[in-house]
């Protein structure tokens, strides 16, 4: 394999220092991972995004009038401290400001009582009218301002609660959008029909409007394009409201009803998401709920554990990880030495098998075929497993040992099964559904954060074909477990088809061609090194055209909207780990590959690792929407790294042992 940087066999010797350097860094590493588990067996850290979901939380709480229970004042301390110097917030870390996202922020603040003259709020309210103020805002917070009337409902597209109506075999349906488009859509089905306004005294926001509030239009953007056609839809969609003629409304509004009810689980989540949480517990305040109705109280206490309280602030996570937080930490000690039967270990591994999923959720709509036996990302979310986290939970329980492995590999089997049955037409795996690839549905008005389907993806694909891979070598079999090898050719098709030209594979949950390409280069060299030798060696010289000066890795969340940027930003913790797993795997099937960038890159990661083990990244690392929802796993810029230096002690010189 040729590599832009001179080709180099994979070859034991390293020098003494080295190897010292990393004995010392991978036992700091363990020590710290091991000191932060919970006692339970798991492994959680803080998921981060922007400050709009702790925005929209206290917006919530004003709407019900529970904002004295939690202590929302201290979202104070914490809006102000995430804003920036320009007067605007982020939508990951370096963005410059997102309009959106500041506006949300300047309206929390309002609602808890800081004053229009405050000076960080004059700060905001100038980078806000500079951008072009709430006309140029994005759909949902125009929505949010509309339900404390500070936004006309005109502006906001309609969503006819009929929709609830269609049967699933029908080429429109609930069950076309995704997992999380779904939970979010239905209960605003409720919501958008009956366009409340609980206004809050002295609040108008009028301030924000770059043309004046007198002179705010409220029609919809047009794109001169085929979709306009939903403006014409939607136009007739507010003729049939005001005119009060809205077919089989009170029957869609009962079926949305029934269907939110039906989707809460036990502990008061809708979905693990705070989009589907804020949005049910809306629908359930326009219905008329009382606050003390012991389906709201489970619902706000729900929302309210998603809350993260550091020094006297107080912010919202978008969702909890801890199944998929463990599941990786697992791996990063098993391959970096901890033996598999360590204590930590079967702590973990027991807590992972006893949240795999054994019921129905909303994949078994399409998926007929399908049983149960997937994991979800959260604590609770029966309704919503996935493939990424089921893939990870199958090779995290295969790296331990357990006392009882004939129940582990029981759940083994009746993942990968599951997995099989996941397969799209495609070829390739998505991340919570079957086929849910109706492109048009981004199209639509409602739809301007373009996360309306849940399409296969490379990343996704890439992680059952390691998983396959994983679970080979460990048996020493050829059996494909559940996943046949017609579906494994269908599933390599796929992904060579998905190759960019230059080498690289689109990352859709992590950022961003780092992360895809990182994840298909560790499949394909344990799945099919000689076949598809050509694009693993393509990946891999794209890899290391990518590197850094320091010898670490980076990429821009910017990559997903300038694909200029493909591969390129500051070196990060994480995104140097995904690298070098990525060319770590080829280097062990192939035997070649560029030693000198591996090298480089591994004394990145010794040289930016502190004393107690652990690295530290401000960059957004991990995809929520392409270009418009980012996320930061505390976790991700320290077990990824162990990951990546055990891997690289194993293959050079030829131990595991910590």
């Amino acid at each position: 394999m040729q590599t832009q940087d001179k080709a180099a066999e994979i070859t034991p010797e390293v020098g003494a220092e080295i190897a010292a350097r990393l004995a010392k860094a991978i036992g700091a590493s363990q020590d710290y991972l091991l000191s932060i588990q919970n006692s339970a067996g798991y492994w959680w850290a803080d998921l981060e995004s922007n400050v709009s979901m702790t925005a929209e939380v206290v917006l919530l709480h004003k709407i019900w009038g529970t904002d004295r229970t939690p202590p929302l004042h201290r979202a104070i301390a914490y809006l102000r401290s995430q804003q920036c110097d320009h007067g605007g917030w982020e939508l990951f870390y370096g963005d410059g400001g997102n309009l959106s996202v500041s506006i949300e922020a300047y309206m929390a603040l309002r609602l808890l009582g800081i004053p229009e003259a405050d000076r960080d709020l004059l700060r905001a309210r100038d980078f806000i009218v500079q951008r072009g103020g709430i006309s140029r805002s994005r759909i949902f917070t125009k929505f949010h301002l509309a339900l404390i009337g500070c936004y006309d409902w005109r502006g906001i597209p309609s969503l006819p609660p009929w929709v609830m109506l269609l049967p699933d075999f029908f080429p429109i349906n609930i069950y076309e959008l995704s997992s999380w488009a779904r939970g979010s859509t239905v209960p605003l089905l409720i919501v958008f029909d009956r366009k409340p306004v609980f206004p809050v005294p002295g609040i108008t926001l009028s301030e924000l409007y770059s043309e004046g509030v007198e002179n705010a239009q409220y029609d919809l953007p047009r794109n001169d394009d085929w979709s306009d056609i939903f403006l014409g839809l939607d136009a007739a969609f507010k003729l049939a409201e005001t005119l009060n003629l809205v077919p089989f409304r009170a029957e869609g509004i009962q079926a949305a009803e029934r269907w939110i009810l039906e989707r809460q689980e036990p502990t008061g989540d809708w979905g693990g998401i705070i989009p589907a949480m804020l949005n049910s517990l809306l629908a359930l305040r326009v219905l008329d709920y009382d606050a003390a109705n012991p389906i709201v109280v489970r619902g706000l206490q729900a929302l309210d554990r998603f809350a993260v309280t550091p020094e006297n602030q107080y912010w919202i996570q978008p969702c909890v990880s801890p199944v998929w937080d463990t599941a990786l930490v697992i791996r990063s000690l098993v391959d970096s030495g901890l033996p598999p039967d360590h204590p930590a270990l079967v702590q973990g591994g027991e807590w992972l098998v006893n949240q795999q999923i054994l019921d129905y959720g909303d994949w078994a709509v399409k998926n007929r075929r399908g049983k149960p036996g997937a994991w979800a990302f959260e604590f609770d979310n029966r309704f919503y497993p996935d493939v990424d986290d089921t893939a990870v939970v199958v090779m995290a329980l295969q790296g331990v040992q357990l006392p009882n492995e004939a129940l582990k590999q029981s759940a083994i089997d009746r993942a990968v099964d599951w997995l099989a049955s996941m397969q799209c037409r495609a070829g390739g795996w998505a991340a919570f559904d079957v086929d849910n690839d109706q492109d048009w549905l981004n199209a639509m008005p409602y739809a301007d954060l373009k996360a309306m389907i849940d399409p296969n993806t490379a990343d996704v694909t890439a992680r059952v074909l390691e998983m396959v891979g994983d679970l080979d070598q460990a048996t020493s079999s050829n059996s494909k477990m559940g996943i046949n090898q017609m579906g494994i050719d269908r599933a390599l098709a796929y992904l060579q088809q998905e190759q960019e030209p230059e080498g690289c594979w689109f990352g859709r949950w992590g950022v961003n061609y780092l992360y895809g390409t990182s994840g298909v280069l560790v499949a394909l060299s344990l799945i099919a090194p000689k076949s598809h030798a050509s694009q693993i060696e393509k990946g891999a010289n794209w890899l290391v055209s990518c590197q850094n000066p320091d010898g670490g890795w980076g990429e821009t969340c910017r990559s997903y909207d300038d694909p200029s940027l493909k591969g390129q930003g500051v070196s990060t913790a994480s995104q140097t780990a995904w690298a070098l797993i990525g060319l770590l795997a080829v280097g062990e099937a192939t035997g070649h590959v560029s030693r000198a960038a591996i090298d480089r890159g591994i004394t990145y990661l010794l040289d930016t690792q502190h004393a107690d083990g652990t690295w530290n990244e401000a960059e957004f690392t991990g995809t929520g929407f392409p270009s418009h929802f980012f996320l930061k796993y505390h976790l991700y810029q320290q077990h990824f790294p162990l990951t990546a230096l055990g891997r690289y002690r194993s293959l050079i010189l030829g131990t595991g042992q910590a």
